[in-house]
């Protein structure tokens, strides 16, 4: 099958063809999330060379392209070209994007750099970049940027608070355990007129869940049903995994019912809570239930999952299990690594299986160590 890369490219060959700018700047930002940012380049340059005029949006395009794929060098580079460009100076969406791609990886300096600079050219923030700022700064624990971002926006007549405001706020109390300043901040929120979303319960529950106030998160809950907020997938793994931490195997499974009879489809983390639900619970009859549901079922399985799961065997000291997992991830076209072998061979060298042991160290230097990475937002 044609992918729509190589149909456009026969449409280029005939005869009756005319290079229109606004299908050059689609395909761009088609190419940059799909993190192709020489092919976006390519189309870039074929825009220029078949007699399109370049404008802001053009520009902006293969920025966030750049951005999208980590190379903040070229970016900030093109960003300095817009500005030389006659009719093609950089506008609100084209800092925003540059914003969004610098706090991804946690370049703070270059986001107070771009701030200035759009001080500088009279460019203020809208609430897209607000909301930006806040659920970064949030997420990354830096909190008093997070605060005075909040403020400076309540302080902008031209940019209003809206549910994105309110949920990536809730989150970074919630998630700090300020459980009490995020019930604050949600009164206002909905005082100032902002209706929550499903999004913003996701967050009460997961925050509840961690705090494990489990009467308002029941609270919370109940609400959802009362009022007809349809709860998704995110929802019952929040709650499924809460009730799971907690040894509350009772309502873990009844949710999980609850989530199949309501023909939403179980994800690697659903399932993973359960694994590890059970294997604290020291029930591992349990999780072999979990393995015959897998078999009836169309869950795409990943690596995450089966480790979970042999690290579960690991923890109920069920060896020949635990070996027979390496079996099913082939049987499921699913590849060990690296943190799959170290939990194998921290369980086999509980026991004094030496033998064991040295056969997966070998198996151990035969795939890529993890890079260490920081806690990234997840945006």
């Amino acid at each position: 099958m044609l992918s729509w890369f190589q149909v456009f490219e026969l449409l280029r060959e005939q005869l009756w063809y005319r290079p229109y700018a606004g299908v050059y700047i689609k395909l761009i930002v088609m190419l940059g999330k799909c993190k192709q940012p020489e092919k976006a380049f390519e189309l870039f340059q074929a825009m220029i060379d078949e007699g399109c005029v370049l404008d802001c949006e053009s520009y902006t395009a293969l920025l966030s392209a750049y951005g999208r794929s980590g190379l903040l060098d070229r970016a900030f580079s093109l960003l300095e070209e817009m500005k030389s460009t006659p009719g093609c100076q950089p506008d609100i969406q084209t800092y925003s994007i540059l914003i969004k791609s610098c706090l991804h990886v946690f370049s703070f300096d270059k986001v107070q750099i771009l701030l200035s600079d759009m001080a500088s050219l009279g460019i203020k923030p809208n609430t897209v970049t607000y909301n930006t700022l806040i659920d970064a700064y949030g997420k990354a624990k830096r909190f008093s940027e997070m605060e005075s971002t909040l403020l400076e926006m309540l302080a902008d007549q031209d940019c209003q608070p809206d549910v994105w405001t309110m949920n990536s706020t809730l989150r970074a109390f919630g998630n700090l355990g300020q459980i009490e300043t995020m019930e604050r901040c949600y009164d206002k929120f909905q005082t100032s007129g902002i209706q929550p979303n499903v999004q913003t319960f996701n967050i009460l529950l997961d925050s509840y869940g961690k705090a494990r106030d489990f009467t308002k998160m029941s609270a919370v809950m109940e609400y959802m049903q009362k009022y007809h907020f349809s709860w998704t997938i995110v929802t019952y793994n929040i709650v499924i995994d809460a009730f799971g931490k907690a040894g509350d195997l009772k309502q873990m499974e009844y949710l999980f019912r609850l989530m199949r009879s309501e023909r939403i489809k179980p994800s690697c983390v659903t399932l993973c809570s359960l694994v590890r639900a059970y294997a604290h619970a020291d029930k591992p009859e349990k999780i072999g239930g979990v393995l015959r549901f897998v078999d009836n079922s169309d869950v795409t399985l990943d690596t995450v999952f089966f480790n979970c799961l042999v690290d579960a065997y690991m923890r109920l000291g069920c060896l020949d299990e635990m070996k027979e997992v390496l079996e099913i991830m082939k049987q499921k076209g699913c590849k060990p690594d690296f943190i799959t072998y170290r939990t194998m061979i921290k369980a086999y060298s509980s026991k004094g299986m030496h033998s064991h042991v040295k056969e997966l160290r070998e198996l151990l230097t035969t795939v890529k160590r993890p890079p260490f990475e920081r806690n990234k937002p997840d945006f």
